[in-house]
């Protein structure tokens, strides 16, 4: 197929609708379109993890990046995304685009383990809670949740500022984890208690070969 210019990934991206409504305690955010065009493009051109491949997006949300690894050629993407309003948006977004071979299963990530979803994917990506506020070490039991479910790799976003202790947990997991990119993440103002309209996070976009385990 047709390979898509990053340009224009990011530009389809651009019609993907967020939460209406974003929940606190799930650490709902969307994943701007620009950085999500960035990173599944990285994990198609460098990689070649997407054409052709089975792919999870955990906590997938609205379905940015389940969009854009089917908008590269994936052979199937399915999102897991426990809220209901998230899966209806990622649904309707789907039927909206037009886009085949791809889908939304409302399920808890954390559940996913021991089902018959493990090790059913080639590549796992995901955008997890960076586990502030109520999530504390959330990130790091999505991660942990990826690399059951994934045979080829697992991609993930997490704070700069946990780069020595990723590296750490990814030698216990015997698994060869490596920053590819480094992020500067936009958050939009989305609460009440948020003061500022929009903050810069430091983030690494880090990739897992799981091929020799």
């Amino acid at each position: 197929m047709t390979r898509l210019k990053l340009k224009k990934l990011e530009e389809y991206l651009q019609c993907v609708d967020g939460f209406e409504k974003p929940k606190l305690l799930l650490e709902q955010y969307p994943t701007p379109p620009h950085i999500a065009a960035c990173m599944t493009h990285c994990m198609q051109e460098q990689h070649d993890d997407i054409e052709g491949k089975l792919v999870a997006d955990l906590g997938s949300g609205c379905g940015m990046l389940s969009i854009g690894a089917t908008l590269l050629g994936a052979q199937l993407t399915i999102g897991f995304e426990l809220d209901d309003a998230a899966v209806d948006t990622f649904r309707q977004n789907v039927v909206d685009m037009e886009l085949p071979n791809v889908d939304c299963i409302r399920a808890d990530v954390l559940h996913l383990p021991g089902s018959k979803w493990d090790k059913a994917f080639d590549t796992v990506v995901m955008n997890p809670p960076f586990g502030t506020k109520h999530n504390a070490g959330m990130d790091m039991r999505f991660l942990d949740v990826g690399m059951r479910l994934a045979t080829g790799a697992v991609y993930s976003l997490h704070k700069t500022s946990t780069r020595a202790y990723i590296q750490k947990k990814s030698k216990e997991w015997g698994a060869r984890g490596k920053v590819v990119a480094e992020l500067r993440y936009n958050l939009e103002a989305s609460y009440k208690f948020h003061k500022q309209k929009s903050k810069d996070i430091e983030v690494d976009f880090w990739r897992f070969d799981l091929s020799e385990l």
